[in-house]
């Protein structure tokens, strides 16, 4: 038999991640705060065995007053293949979020990728959570099922990547994903190389020489900082140092720079 999972936290809030604390508030925003005391309490005892995390359900035993332990399954709604395909190529342009995922972190702005794409890393509510346990008691988390989601959160401080195996996609299998994309995607930084042939010689120059033909920007109009800038709570003479100061720089603009 599995060893018992107790909770690390004895008292206060349960999760010390981020991701871990945002599937707690969200657990916490919905459900019946009086069993989610009581499955604290249960996690903290030691009564949560067997916690086995797979796609879109997690398993676990919790003993209670019963003789033999109650089964638990959490389920959440499946992300498709389609959606995790348009998940994998997103998260694989943008090369912070691939770079940070590739080295084993979990980054904060990982969630808003999912929402542009209509889709949700957290159940957000109560109707996104299916929670089974054969106990009598019809609540909705019973304290078994709530015990089991809180040491799921300590579970994902331990390790992210069951977030998404929960969601329906593993580590290695995104990983390797995001590595494909690595290898297959454009290089950002690529410039195509022409032949040089004498037809083209006096031809305006291509890859990255052309930036130095670009027009020259607008002049900044003078004061500009003044303008953008919150201005200072310093007066002077009862006037505004704004008003005191537009003068200086339109003088220094007439005279290049020079002022008497």
């Amino acid at each position: 038999m599995d060893e018992p999972l107790k909770a690390r936290t004895k008292r206060g809030s349960i999760g010390a991640r981020w991701w871990s604390r945002r599937f707690i508030d969200l657990l916490e925003s919905f459900a019946d705060k009086g069993r989610l005391s009581r499955g604290r309490t249960y996690a903290r005892k030691g009564q949560v065995f067997g916690l086995r995390v797979a796609p879109y359900e997690v398993t676990a035993q919790v003993r209670g007053s019963a003789p033999e332990p109650y089964e638990v399954a959490l389920g959440i709604d499946a992300i498709d293949a389609d959606g995790w395909r348009a998940v994998e190529r997103e998260l694989a342009s943008r090369a912070v979020f691939r770079a940070r995922l590739l080295a084993g972190e979990m980054p904060p702005e990982i969630e808003w990728v999912f929402a542009e794409l209509g889709l949700s890393l957290f159940p957000g509510s109560a109707s996104d959570l299916h929670l089974m346990c054969d106990c009598p008691d019809w609540g909705d988390p019973c304290k078994h099922a709530a015990a089991v989601l809180y040491l799921l959160a300590e579970a994902f401080d331990d390790d992210p990547f069951l977030i998404l195996q929960w969601n329906g996609r593993g580590r290695e299998q995104l990983l390797a994903a995001l590595r494909r994309g690595t290898e297959t995607g454009p290089d950002p930084l690529a410039i195509e190389d022409e032949p040089l042939t004498a037809a083209g010689f006096w031809t305006p120059p291509s890859g990255m020489a052309h930036l130095r033909d670009r027009p020259a920007a607008p002049p900044v109009p003078p004061g500009f900082v003044l303008q953008v800038a919150a201005p200072p709570p310093v007066k002077i003479r009862r006037r505004a140092l704004t008003d005191v100061l537009a003068p200086v720089y339109e003088a220094l603009a007439e005279g290049g720079g020079e002022a008497d």
